[in-house]
């Protein structure tokens, strides 16, 4: 009998055991599975596995969920994404000047329910298996950017003479590095997690399309890359880092400038994305506006070329991942039809696909997805998966492929 109830309590013992180990075990595979995004060669990573992707711009997302009755869009557009098998978003994490729901009102002066909405934004992508890559500033005036970093300046006494001199101003540089570093240290009021310890967020993005016309060779745009990405990784060395550049060649190799749409905006897309704290490449491309004057199939062509140069460059070159992060097609081109539009994706998904069955690109962000009722941030390129199901179709037919591709080139 006693030694009965030893083996009972051994047995007992022993379930006991199992429990624990499968319970840690179990809480290890979920805390994996939430790791950081991460770079190995030309690939990105993902728990040690390789991290393929189809995703989307939403840049509007903190602006409207600082309208508490609006957030519903925000969980809305996420929810459907995460549908459609979309894994990465990109969006601002910035709106600067004393604009109606500015994030920064005047120079480190912060609105705070503003931030809440972007930790909000935060969290409903955690909550629907999103990654974001969230940009730091505009090159452009809309949200601010630029011209209004350079503003603020001028209006403390300080000596500008254009908006280029956000490159190259000690008082303007300071007050971006500010804004970096607010930013990257904030604490999400609702996960309580800091932005720079969040594994929600896949990358952070210097600037948003630089441009610079004080100096078309990219020297200048180079030396603020070098400066701020030293900056934001000796804050942050978990997050991935990406410039934001759209991928006009500059002056470091002449030949490549023949890829460009006949000129060029001030950055040097190779000699940038070899500074060591850039973690991978990215490339924009609207051959609508850029070639405006060419028909579609000069513009595809177009779009083929510029695709594989920055491909074959990333791979062989700078021996980083690529990320083609804004493409679209506008309903404000002539003869514009959704049907014109999804055949535009499909060739484009078919690049990228075909591209990353060789390796050295990671995915597309398709510009943009909205949710309905957003006519305000209609800028002809917009896309609600809800109401145009043939298009949402065509995204979700390129996430499974990326998904199947990603499975077949991690075995073994």
């Amino acid at each position: 009998m006693a030694f009965s109830a030893r083996i009972n309590n051994t047995s007992s013992v022993c379930s006991l055991l199992i429990i624990c180990l499968f319970l840690l075990a179990f809480e290890a595979r979920m805390s994996l599975a939430s790791g950081f995004v991460q770079t190995r060669g030309t690939h990105f990573v993902l728990d040690n596995s390789l991290f393929l992707f189809n995703g989307f711009n939403a840049y509007w997302m903190m602006q409207v969920a600082a309208q508490p009755s609006q957030r519903y869009k925000v969980s809305n557009v996420f929810r459907e994404a995460a549908a459609a098998g979309l894994t990465v978003c990109r969006t601002w994490a910035f709106s600067d000047g004393g604009k109606k729901l500015a994030l920064q009102i005047s120079t480190g002066v912060y609105d705070e329910n503003v931030f809440q909405a972007l930790d909000f934004v935060v969290s409903e992508a955690s909550k629907n298996k999103v990654r974001l890559i969230l940009s730091l500033v505009n090159n452009y005036q809309d949200f601010g950017g630029r011209p209004q970093y350079v503003d603020w300046a001028r209006n403390a006494g300080i000596r500008t003479s254009t908006d280029d001199d956000f490159y190259t101003n000690v008082v303007v540089k300071q007050y971006y590095k500010n804004h970096a570093k607010k930013v990257l240290t904030r604490i999400n009021t609702i996960t309580g997690v800091a932005y720079k310890d969040d594994p929600t967020i896949m990358a952070w993005e210097l600037i948003n399309e630089p441009r610079c016309q004080a100096d078309y060779s990219g020297n200048t745009v180079n030396a603020w890359v070098q400066e701020m990405a030293s900056y934001v990784k000796s804050i942050d060395n978990k997050h991935l880092l990406e410039i934001g550049m759209e991928g006009f060649y500059g002056d470091s190799i002449t030949d490549r400038k023949q890829y460009n749409p006949g000129y060029q905006v001030g950055t040097d897309f190779i000699r940038s994305n070899l500074i060591k704290e850039i973690d991978f490449t990215t490339i924009h491309a609207y051959p609508d506006a850029w070639l405006s004057g060419q028909d579609d199939d000069a513009q595809m062509a177009f779009m083929r070329r510029w695709m594989t140069s920055h491909w074959t460059d990333s791979r062989t070159l700078l021996k980083k991942p690529m990320v083609f992060t804004e493409f679209g097609k506008s309903s404000k081109d002539p003869g514009f039809s959704i049907a014109s539009r999804d055949s535009f994706l499909s060739a484009i998904y078919s690049n990228i696909f075909s591209l990353a069955r060789s390796g050295g690109i990671g995915g597309g962000l398709v510009w943009q997805l909205v949710a309905e009722g957003m006519e305000s941030y209609s800028d002809g390129y917009e896309i609600d998966l809800f109401q145009t199901p043939s298009t949402s179709s065509v995204i979700s037919q390129q996430s499974r492929q990326m998904t199947a591709l990603e499975h077949k080139m991690s075995r073994p």
